[in-house]
């Protein structure tokens, strides 16, 4: 029964897959609207801390977008380096892909087999 959990919730990992793909995104944007004005309102106000201010403040949150940036990344460098030595982490492979690479085909299998164990007489099962 543990074997079938990440294949019977495919559809739930690839939500947070496109979750993080989203966040992945959004994060870089954000910060560089949020520097750039930061950096303009320095500039207007003519003071030199307040531009040393949004420097610092500037690169704060770029060492925070790189770490969120690369979580992702990292969850699937760990458990590459850790699946096969383990039953219960070779299961998880639908989560894992479904997780971290949503729009693979490899996912829209999982997702399609996931709808089988609910009913298996769909379409396509």
């Amino acid at each position: 029964m543990e074997n079938e959990f990440c294949a019977r919730t495919a559809g739930i990992w690839q939500f947070i897959g496109f979750f993080l793909l989203i966040i992945k995104i959004l994060v870089p944007v954000i910060i560089i609207i949020l520097g750039m004005i930061d950096f303009f309102k320095a500039i207007l106000s003519s003071d030199e801390k307040a531009i040393k201010k949004a420097s610092v403040s500037l690169f704060q949150r770029l060492i925070a977008g790189v770490i969120i940036f690369f979580i992702p990344t990292l969850i699937l460098v760990i458990l590459n380096l850790v699946s096969g030595v383990s039953e219960t982490l070779d299961a998880m492979e639908e989560c894992k892909v479904c997780a971290l690479s949503p729009t693979s085909d490899d996912c829209d299998k999982y997702v399609r087999e996931a709808k089988c164990f609910v009913d298996p007489n769909s379409a396509g099962c």
